[in-house]
């Protein structure tokens, strides 16, 4: 929910786990959009007690400062201290855009709802990524903690942090061509492109197109303007939190569509029978490491009415239940449900399921589509046990109780 509406610039946050790639794109945001302020809290500190926050503008830093952990927790401290910097920038006026650059492992969509509940508008939300690592850190399982990027209790990985910064983001700045980055190439770009097709794809590395001077004027008349470059265009171009964050839902996501090119591809499953949990169970190994990522919502026989999350990368897997299937829910409950969920079960509704439906997308380089389609049909219901209805499906053996924490 939003906050009052506070006086102050337009926020644009800009993340992701490709640390240079990041500081390119903060740094082409200086150059395009003049006055612009950068505000940044480092959490590689948050052994010590604290975290340290910076702003800075295109000249350098303008102020430093710490703020204590909350509760032990380095994100806290990012939540309590960011409005309130935000407030402080906005009282003293002449800022045309506020730049938050999130730290390595901190993930877009709580910030962006923290400074809209705060009561600022969030403009733009930005995930920096040099197109040459998507697939490494794709096939990451470490634990950020291993890496030094999140506390010891943050149970994430490389993996599944990067996955969700790169979906949650309509706008992509690639930062190619950095030092020390290996040279992407069209694998590379085709992967990021079938990941999230409907992105905006903004260069900003070496090279990138800025925004070009107006010509010479005559000496009478006044310099025109220059246009906008595209990246700050993408900076100003407006943001719905709450429709982002139904866009991750499962049950609404836009998920990728088929594809193949350049040796990566894309399998859409979609069936409208359930999956038997014993031997779905027992494949989840060799479906989780099928590909490099793959997601999207599944329904199991024995759990009838719970729409199930599948969610992996770097050869993990979260399952996790994502409330009712529609179907499974008296009328009178309908109007309890978001309008943007009613009408993506509207799209698909079956006339004896509803919108109850297997829904998974996988995509990898060297996908075996065939392989993998065998082995998620066999773990659907025959037509025997299909038959036997619903009674007999709910005193199946399940495998998922203790994954799900039923």
């Amino acid at each position: 929910m939003n906050g009052p509406e506070r006086p102050g610039p337009p926020v644009v946050i800009v993340g992701g786990l490709h640390a240079e790639a990041r500081r390119a794109t903060v740094a082409r945001l200086l150059a395009d959009v003049p006055g612009s302020v950068v505000l940044h809290h480092d959490l590689a500190t948050a052994t010590a007690g604290t975290v340290v926050r910076t702003v800075r503008d295109a000249t350098g830093v303008l102020s430093a400062g710490e703020a204590p952990l909350v509760n032990d927790c380095a994100c806290c401290a990012l939540r309590e201290d960011l409005v309130p910097e935000l407030v402080r920038l906005a009282e003293a006026g002449g800022t045309p855009l506020a730049v938050v650059e999130l730290w390595d492992s901190v993930e877009p969509k709580a910030m962006a709802e923290v400074v809209t509940a705060g009561g600022f508008t969030v403009t733009g939300v930005i995930t920096a990524v040099d197109p040459a690592l998507v697939l490494p850190y794709l096939g990451n399982g470490d634990d950020l903690a291993e890496g030094g990027l999140a506390a010891a209790t943050d149970q994430r990985t490389v993996a599944d942090t990067f996955a969700r910064q790169l979906e949650y983001a309509p706008v992509l700045a690639l930062a190619e061509s950095l030092p020390g980055s290996p040279e992407a190439d069209d694998e590379d770009r085709e992967l990021l492109a079938q990941l999230h097709p409907t992105a905006l794809k903004v260069p900003v590395g070496p090279g990138a197109a800025t925004a070009a001077p107006a010509a010479p004027a005559a000496p009478a008349a006044p310099a025109a303007p220059a246009r906008p470059s595209a990246l700050a265009r993408a900076a100003l171009a407006g943001f719905d939190v709450e429709a982002a964050a139904a866009a991750q839902h499962p049950a609404c996501a836009l998920l990728p569509a088929e594809a193949d090119a350049h040796g990566v591809t894309t399998l859409v499953w979609h069936r409208r029978r359930p999956f038997h949990p014993g031997r779905l169970y027992a494949a989840l190994e060799d479906l989780t490491c099928a590909a490099a990522r793959s997601r999207g919502r599944f329904w199991l026989a024995d759990k009838a009415d719970t729409l199930l999350h599948w969610d992996a990368a770097g050869g993990a897997l979260c399952v996790e239940g994502a409330g009712p299937w529609l179907a499974s829910l008296p009328d009178a409950a309908w109007d309890l449900v978001p309008p943007v969920r009613r009408a993506a079960a509207a799209l698909d509704w079956h006339p004896e399921h509803g919108d109850r439906c297997q829904h998974l997308v996988f995509t990898s380089p060297g996908l075996d589509r065939d392989g993998l389609a065998r082995l998620l049909e066999s773990c659907l219901l025959t037509d025997a046990e299909y038959a036997a209805g619903r009674a007999a499906w709910e005193r199946l053996p399940s495998g998922f109780d203790t994954l799900l924490e039923v």
